[in-house]
């Protein structure tokens, strides 16, 4: 073998080394701080600037410490908000509950004025669903499968929780039967597919996760591993066939492969407007 073909055989060797080492180990941990301005229907004009953190996704387990939870849940906490919501898949593992026994303390340190509004995500129930429900009552953050008014000089917007759609479904209709029909509604659904769900209640934004952005996001944005029906719902602000809102974060953690590319982690700031 020549000089030259050494050469070229090193550096291409080097470049597959680097970008294996890039993908599993220094992305996933660049979590960045993003903020969004989301246009809601309805928003009340007292609630112009109503700002919620968003966390999700947070995968404890292989490659994702704990840690990275607390450094998570800290740079939450000193975020300026009024409010933090959290759609779920907190842990990694199946059939067990030790890493929903490690999460959940930390979660529980999560701090917000106008409240923390969590629900659980499909790993939650995959690990152990009687120990995560008890978790996430004991915390004082359920949301799951009911919603709660939040007033601000006399106006009200409303959060919903409708949980996870493959494992904890309930109907958007019943979830939302108790609230004015005129009034703003907000609802954290683990999976943004729940939007496409057969519901005739209005929903002025979903809050969702699961996607995690694909995770590798190639040239254009284009994420070829999607784990929902409909491919559109990768992340960011999107909007369903029916023209409603979503806020998709790209989360934390890893679900389908360990790696991120061109997909970084983060903890969104998300200030609504009226739109």
């Amino acid at each position: 073998m020549s000089r030259r073909r050494f050469l070229l055989g090193l550096g291409a060797l080097t470049s597959v080394v680097s970008a294996g080492l890039y993908t599993t180990m220094v992305e996933r941990y660049l979590i960045v701080v993003r903020r969004y301005r989301i246009p809601v229907p309805r928003l009340p004009p007292a609630f112009e600037g109503w700002t919620l953190v968003h966390l999700t996704d947070l995968h404890l387990g292989a490659l994702v410490p704990l840690a990275v939870i607390r450094y998570v849940v800290d740079k939450a906490n000193r975020l300026p908000k009024d409010a933090l919501v959290c759609t779920g898949d907190y842990v990694h593992e199946r059939g067990a509950t030790g890493q929903i026994d490690a999460v959940w303390p930390v979660l529980s340190e999560l701090s917000a004025p106008d409240g923390v509004y969590s629900i659980l995500g499909n790993h939650d129930h995959w690990a152990d669903t009687a120990r995560s429900l008890d978790w996430l009552e004991r915390s004082g953050q359920n949301l799951r499968h009911r919603a709660v008014p939040l007033e601000r000089e006399g106006q009200r917007l409303w959060l919903a929780g409708a949980g996870d759609l493959w494992e904890d479904h309930v109907g958007l209709d019943a979830l939302l039967a108790g609230v004015p029909p005129d009034e703003c509604r907000i609802v954290l659904a683990h999976n943004p597919d729940t939007a496409d769900s057969a519901y005739s209640a209005p929903v002025d934004l979903f809050l969702c996760g699961h996607t995690h952005g694909g995770q590798v996001r190639l040239p254009g944005g284009y994420a070829p591993v999607l784990p929902v029906e409909n491919k559109a719902y990768t992340s960011g602000l999107v909007y369903s066939p029916r023209g409603t809102p979503l806020f998709i974060s790209t989360g934390i953690g890893w679900a389908v492969y360990p790696v991120r590319f061109n997909c970084l982690p983060e903890i969104a700031v998300l200030e609504l407007v009226r739109a």
